[in-house]
């Protein structure tokens, strides 16, 4: 692979003061190069490492929906089965009247909701981009705390209390009428607790990150490893997102959507095992295809409160967005990973056999991906030379 521009691109972004460090990784059909560039923070930062530990927040959906998953293929889960016997809060669901209605202005459920609809985030409620005064189901939301801004699990209820508050509210659509972002993945992890007897934090270190030796992946970062936690940054200009210290505690709130915390090399082979590429092949090929598929209809894409057209040329399949047709060099049709609004990406694409990651520290500013994030994507793919 050519790639000796990529360290002069992302140099660039790190002089400029985008970002205070990047680490950067293209692999592709067993060949691996790794960028390690900056500091961990803006000022009296570590040097930038392979094992630095990155808040990887929606990069957690994609770990989500492959725990989920997991269930499916042991018959303890199954996608088109309703999640009532397990979430019974989330039975009997009220639908608004329109996306502006009163809270008590409903109509009830046309269906129940089903494993399938968490997965493709078409259960009916989530996150809009709008200020939260625009509709009364969105305020009470950011009123009872259930998640609906930046990942802040932290500042949560527990998963039971959680469910009982967002089940107090009406969904926002019909189950499996509309795409709604975010929630569904939270939803997912108390799912998968409920159905396999454990909490999902221990769920996941035993059932993804022990087998595939992803030390450094979690909820909470150990103190002894809290010095290797780069420095978050939200906004223009840069401010400090939180402090060290809020990531070496547990949640009370293990959170599907946002929780995580992760490397470059834990990824690395979460990506290896997406593509069966690695040791440890915990999901089946059939099933690694059918979350790499786009599940959702055109008119389930349609995002009137979205800022940007998030499905052009592409569609969303368990946990993370499919590429679907070719607009730039970097769009290999059937590529599967998702981004980390807090600085962070990650791509599996089977027919190049290529993982890509990046990540920095810095919160993007709008769901449409910086240019850091475009440049790493086109110097990767541009790098293809047979």
């Amino acid at each position: 692979m050519r790639l000796r521009r990529l360290r002069d691109v992302l140099t660039g972004y790190v002089d400029r003061g985008d970002v205070p460090g990047v680490v950067a990784l293209v692999s592709r059909r067993g060949q691996s190069h790794i960028e390690t560039l900056g500091s961990t923070a803006y000022a009296g930062g570590r040097p930038m490492a392979a094992d630095t530990i990155f808040r990887v927040s929606s990069m957690t959906k994609p770990v989500t929906a492959a725990a989920t998953m997991l269930l499916v293929e042991e018959c303890r889960l199954r996608l088109d089965d309703p999640v009532d016997a397990l979430l019974p809060e989330l039975a009997d669901r009220q639908v608004l009247r329109s996306m502006g209605a009163a809270l008590h202005d409903t109509v009830p459920a046309f269906r129940p909701i089903t494993v399938r609809d968490l997965l493709t985030f078409t259960w009916g409620f989530g996150q809009v981009y709008a200020p939260p005064a625009t509709y009364p189901v969105l305020k009470a939301a950011w009123d009872l705390g259930i998640g609906m801004q930046e990942p802040r699990p932290r500042e949560m209820p527990d998963p039971d209390e959680w469910l009982k508050r967002l089940g107090s509210l009406p969904l926002m659509a019909q189950p499996g009428e509309r795409w709604f972002y975010n929630t569904g993945s939270d939803v997912l992890g108390v799912l998968v607790a409920r159905a396999s007897g454990r909490s999902f934090d221990e769920f996941l270190r035993e059932r993804v990150f022990a087998p595939l030796g992803m030390a450094d992946t979690g909820f909470a970062v150990p103190p002894s490893s809290s010095h290797r936690l780069a420095a978050g940054y939200w906004g223009e200009p840069p401010v400090p997102l939180d402090t060290q210290e809020e990531w070496t505690t547990v949640p009370p709130f293990f959170s599907g959507a946002g929780g995580l915390v992760s490397t470059v090399e834990d990824f690395f082979a979460f990506g290896r095992m997406m593509l069966r590429a690695g040791d440890e092949r915990l999901l089946s090929r059939p099933t690694l295809a059918t979350m790499f598929e786009d599940h959702l209809t055109p008119a389930q894409k349609v995002l009137p409160h979205w800022v940007v057209n998030e499905f052009e040329g592409s569609g969303w399949g368990f946990g993370g967005k499919v590429t679907t047709r070719r607009l730039g060099l970097a769009d290999t049709p059937g590529k599967f990973g998702w981004d980390g609004g807090l600085g962070t990406s990650w791509r599996v694409d089977p027919a190049e056999e290529m993982i890509t990651i990046l990540m920095t520290q810095r919160g993007w500013l709008s769901p449409e991906p910086p240019p850091i994030l475009r440049d790493f994507w086109a110097l990767a793919y541009a790098a293809i030379d047979d």
